[in-house]
């Protein structure tokens, strides 16, 4: 296999890069989940032993790079470049974890669609020859999220069963040219899509048509289909927003059938109130990088494609009347 790139918007890679070890951590929220089993790291509040919540979100990104480096039998020094984002104004979260673990960074936003840009941008740079080894990370708090785009939590806000509940906690993995975890395979970019849809309270129907844009863009780019992997999940559309891509898929052409999903769907159980589902960049980064990467090297996947779905927007921005604009960003990954 050679890279190079097919279209307009997708990267093939020689298969030389893989996923050598990944981590997730979570709150309790989601330790009671569904991942409850598969996270390296529970929480027991929201405040992970801090003395504010975001540095309780500084602190998830933190561990899970540690247990990412230490699975993947490295030192922070053996790192070559360390990717990140989050949610928060300026990517803290990101620059104050490179500032505790002196790896050179490359803060990236994207929204929630954090975990495969920094996957992909990883890729490519290790393939590259550019660095032998990267991390990659991505994170959300619930609380910092609500503080930051919506109403302090302490307010007690009512939403309505369109909203989402951004998942507290962290994803990170190391990228190099070693060993057998999965190969990345491809990477499709997203381009912005806007609806035109203003509700911050329902961002599944807003990011849906960016997941479907850069699911078609793939198919079409590398001629394969849907049947062709088996898994493909979406990033945070969770409940409201996943049924529509499916149906705008299918108004495509695209039977997606059973093995389509989505990541928000994943974390919480039925009885937990987290409304549409779940949302936030650690809504993809720890399923990924917890359940989905487990299941590649237990055997129960082959091949799989993450599209990692993020709302543009910024609180200044949606109070300020505009509309939504979306973006999301496909990888898949592969077995031997």
């Amino acid at each position: 296999m050679a890279n190079k790139r097919i279209g307009q918007r997708t990267f093939s890679f020689n298969g030389e890069v893989r996923v050598i070890a990944s981590a997730a951590v979570g709150g309790p929220k989601e330790g009671e989940g569904l991942l409850q089993k598969e996270l390296d790291h529970i929480y027991p509040d929201n405040y992970a032993g801090q003395d504010s919540w975001e540095k309780a979100e500084q602190k998830m990104m933190e561990d899970a790079v540690d247990h990412a480096v230490k699975k993947a039998s490295l030192s922070n020094d053996q790192v070559d470049l360390f990717l990140a984002g989050d949610l928060l104004n300026q990517n803290i979260s990101a620059s104050f974890t490179a500032r505790t673990h002196q790896i050179p960074l490359m803060g990236m936003f994207g929204a929630c669609s954090a975990s495969m840009l920094t996957l992909t941008t990883g890729a490519v740079l290790v393939e590259a020859g550019f660095c032998n080894t990267a991390v990659v990370a991505a994170s959300s708090h619930n609380c910092t999220a609500e503080r930051q785009y919506r109403y302090p939590t302490e307010y007690g806000g009512q939403k309505p069963d369109t909203a989402q509940w951004t998942v507290t906690g962290s994803g990170a993995a190391i990228l190099g040219k070693k060993g057998s975890g999965p190969r990345v395979r491809f990477a499709t970019i997203g381009k912005v899509v806007d609806m035109g849809l203003k509700n911050p309270f329902d961002m599944g129907s807003a990011m849906a048509p960016a997941a479907v844009d850069t699911i078609e863009a793939h198919f079409k780019d590398t001629g394969r289909e849907p049947k062709d992997y088996d898994l493909i999940v979406t990033g945070d559309l969770a409940s409201v927003g996943h049924p529509i891509a499916s149906q705008l898929l299918a108004e495509r052409g695209y039977d997606m059938g059973k093995n389509f999903r989505d990541c928000g769907l994943m974390i919480y159980t039925e009885d937990q109130q987290s409304f549409a589902g779940g949302s936030g960049c650690a809504s993809s980064a720890l399923v990924t990088y917890s359940h989905l990467i487990d299941e590649m090297k237990r055997g129960n996947l082959s091949r799989l494609m993450i599209v990692a779905t993020g709302a543009l927007m910024n609180p200044v921005s949606y109070q300020q009347g505009e509309s939504i604009p979306c973006v999301a960003h496909a990888v898949t990954l592969e077995m031997d």
